[in-house]
């Protein structure tokens, strides 16, 4: 650990949202300030996706990209999280409203900041922006870092684990919010069921809402209903890409003794589903905190470069985790398939 470590993590409230995000725009940040020892200190600005840190799915993975940062690097940091159903107005102003504070780098969390990020990017020319899962993996800037994901390839590989797996011949899928990028999960999980065993039915999928209302995403009751649905319906597993809302889905799932698998982060070992881990047969795992890691350390040491990085599995920026041995028995032929995917043998679609 580097001497001189600086760490502050600050609560934005509402009304100081409110009331500074009318403050002009264009200010010109500083990059940060000096310590004691004449280092310069980093001030993080991030905004999270609804739900925000906690929610032990999506943004907890941002989360962790920015505490590795905190313990690597010479840093202080401010949170906001956005609130279900804003306008995009909501994001500019929390994005402009750190920006105007002087942090710098400043990340937008989500798809759904990649036009207020790039928006807000160019009257700051002298921050630099991340957004991660920039939306359709395209940014403008030359302020502006997108970090997109391969989450098909990822979804691929737990697919064909919910094939290999499955006893009743029927798995389901479980989606927060049936917008593109969920639809890459999707896609990505059938083809790979297929993959691994043609005869497998992939039940018709389940979204738990329709944008603009992404309550799909934090919601654990609805995920608890669609999961049981689909448990009717014959499927002995179900993958969910629902961020928080998916904690519903695992504990329903493993109520009924079946199988579940988590996403973007190890949700083997999420204490909210710790009753529940033994049903827990893997998670497609979306490495966003390396995305965060690597951007701000990019930024640190001034090797920051614009446009756009992909993460997937040659990069393992995406893969399948191994928790609890629950695949150690089908793990040779996931890897092989991964193998197949980065060698270009096999091509996961995206819809």
């Amino acid at each position: 650990m580097r001497r001189g470590l600086k760490i502050s993590l600050v609560t934005v409230t509402g009304a100081a949202l409110t009331l500074s995000a009318s403050a002009c725009g264009g200010k010109k940040a500083e990059t940060g300030s000096g310590d004691g020892d004449g280092k310069k200190t980093l001030k993080i600005g991030l905004a999270f996706d609804i739900g925000g840190r906690g929610d032990q799915s999506f943004n907890d993975s941002a989360a962790a990209g920015l505490d590795k940062a905190k313990k690597d690097l010479n840093v202080t940091t401010e949170e906001i999280s956005a609130k279900p159903d804003e306008p995009d107005s909501d994001k500019e102003s929390r994005l402009r409203l750190l920006a105007n504070k002087g942090y710098n780098p400043v990340i937008g969390v989500g798809f759904a900041y990649t036009t207020s990020l790039v928006k807000v990017a160019k009257d700051f020319p002298n921050t630099k922006f991340l957004v991660v899962d920039a939306d359709q993996c395209k940014v403008d800037g030359a302020n502006v870092k997108g970090a997109c994901f391969s989450e098909e390839q990822g979804s691929f590989l737990v697919g064909a684990a919910a094939a290999l797996k499955s006893k009743t011949g029927k798995i389901g899928f479980i989606g927060g919010v049936n917008v593109p990028l969920i639809n890459k999960f999707e896609a990505g999980y059938a083809a790979g069921a297929k993959k691994a065993k043609p005869s497998v039915k992939v039940l018709p999928a389940k979204y738990l809402t329709q944008p603009p209302n992404f309550d799909g995403f934090k919601n654990p009751a609805l995920g608890n209903e669609a999961a049981k649905g689909q448990l009717d319906a014959g499927a002995d597993v179900i993958y969910h890409a629902a961020g928080g809302a998916g904690i519903g889905v695992i504990k329903t799932v493993a109520a009924a003794k079946k199988w579940a698998i988590g996403v973007d982060s190890d949700q083997y070992n999420l204490p909210a589903v710790a009753g529940a881990k033994e049903f827990i047969l893997t998670s497609m795992i979306k490495h966003v905190d390396l995305a965060v890691y690597d951007f701000v350390e990019s930024v640190a040491k001034g090797t920051f470069q614009p446009g756009t990085k992909k993460y997937d599995l040659s990069n393992d920026g995406v893969g399948y985790s191994a928790s609890g041995g629950k695949v150690d028995d089908i793990k040779a032929k996931l890897d092989e398939l991964k193998a197949d995917i980065v060698s270009g043998k096999i091509t996961v679609p995206t819809k």
